[in-house]
This record gives C-alpha cells, sequence and structure tokens, in this order.
C-alpha cells in the first residue's frame, strides 16, 4: 500500500481513530494534512495542520488544502447517548452539524482537488449503531445514518470523475471520546463481552480498514458500507 507522493487530508486526524490512521499514512510515504480545532501532541513531524472547527459554515481552511488530493477521510464525530425523551431538538441539530453537514463542507471544498487528482479515494465514518438498534443512540445513529445515504450517494455521483467513496462503521472504540464508556475494568469486560470476538475495537483496527481504502489495493471497492464491529451487527452465537 505505498502512498509516496500522494497528498492524504484527515479530518479529525490529531486525536482517535484519525490520528492512528495519520501515523500509519504517514509511515506509509504519504504527505499528510490533518484538518482539525486543534492539533494535539501527537501528529507526526512533516504533517501540515490546518485549524478548522466543523461546526461552523467557515470555508477558509480551504485556501491550506493541497491542489491535488488523493484521499479524504472525515473521522470527526461525537458519541452523545440520551434517552430519546431527553433528547432536545439542539441535540439532533449538532450531530447532524458536526457529522454531516462537517463532512458535506469538507467534501464541497475538496472536490476540485480530488477530481484534480485523476483517482481518489473519500473515507467517511458511521456507527454500527445506524444499521443495528441500539437503546440511547437515536441522535447519533440518526446523522450517522444520513452518513451512510452520504458516501453511497457521492458513490455514484463521483464514479465518472473516479472518485471512490466508502464508509466505515465502527463499533465500540478505545478512543479518547469513548473513554467514558471505558473507564473501568468493569465497563471494559461488559463492553468486550457484548462483541461476538470478545473485545472491543482499538484505533488502528479503523485505521487498517481506512488506509486500505484509500489505497490502490481497494480500486474496485466503491459506494459500501464497511462494518469493523467485532461482529457485533452481523453475529449472535448460539
Amino acid at each position: 500500500m505505498g502512498f509516496e507522493q500522494k497528498n492524504m487530508v484527515v479530518a479529525g486526524g490529531s486525536s482517535g481513530i484519525g490520528l492512528a490512521l495519520v501515523k500509519q499514512l504517514v509511515a506509509a510515504g504519504a504527505k499528510v494534512f490533518v484538518v482539525s480545532r486543534n492539533a494535539g501532541t501527537e501528529l507526526p513531524e512533516g504533517v501540515t495542520h490546518i485549524p478548522h472547527d466543523f461546526t461552523t459554515a467557515d470555508t477558509a481552511f480551504a485556501g491550506q488544502l493541497p491542489d491535488k488530493i488523493h484521499g479524504l477521510v472525515y473521522s470527526v464525530g461525537s458519541i452523545n447517548l440520551k434517552p430519546f425523551q431527553r433528547l432536545q431538538r439542539e441535540d439532533f441539530l449538532n450531530d447532524f452539524t458536526l457529522n454531516v453537514l462537517g463532512a458535506v463542507t469538507l467534501v464541497q471544498q475538496s472536490l476540485r482537488a480530488l477530481k484534480n487528482a485523476e483517482m481518489a479515494s473519500v473515507v467517511l465514518f458511521s456507527t454500527v449503531a445506524a444499521r443495528t438498534g441500539m437503546s440511547y443512540h437515536t441522535s447519533i445513529a440518526a446523522s450517522k445514518g444520513a452518513i451512510e445515504s452520504l458516501a453511497v450517494s457521492l458513490a455514484a455521483e463521483f464514479v465518472s470523475s473516479k472518485i471512490r467513496v466508502n464508509a466505515i462503521a465502527p463499533s465500540l472504540t478505545n478512543t479518547p471520546l469513548a473513554q467514558h464508556l471505558l473507564n473501568t475494568e468493569e465497563k471494559q469486560e461488559a463492553s468486550a463481552k457484548r462483541h461476538p470476538l470478545g473485545k472491543y475495537g482499538q484505533p488502528d483496527d479503523m485505521a487498517n480498514a481506512a488506509r486500505f481504502l484509500l489505497s490502490d489495493e481497494s480500486s474496485w471497492i466503491t459506494g459500501q458500507i464497511i462494518g469493523i464491529d467485532g461482529g457485533l451487527s452481523s453475529l449472535k452465537p448460539l
């Protein structure tokens, strides 16, 4: 999976799954641009950080993107778990703004550069909860369900420009965003048991899949929603 001479843009690349992917891409020889509110403390040397808050409609960040983008990843997300009766209209709007409109803004502002690459790949992130009903996930599942529809719609629209679009649907992953769900041994054990493979996800599990979808080795894959979830969405062991 060589990435030499390729420009990769990772939104949300300063933490969690995005950071794991950035490290893999840098190790593979890519020129990486990270778009996020803060650079954090772990970005590898040589990565270009572009500050931007995807909850806003500001598009000034686009002026710092490269003229050619071979790979584009939107790994920004939220975990907003509440009983339905406690969710307010603002919860749905906030989750939709961050998860969907943020992705729309990034893709729109990157489209010319994606076309310039002549063979590009876009990777979005959904959640296992978008297709597998889970209590307290109504708001986040609704917005991530929109991401899945966005992915397949864009895949159809962009195919003539040789831009592939796919989405990854993870289950619970050990990231800073999910720390309140994994901050005790009891929670970790319960989360592991919930998955048929007996463990919860790690950032590199998702980064490995995203790196494959960005690579030429996945050149015949587009319009797919790929579950990386330890079997949670499809298996019910006896």
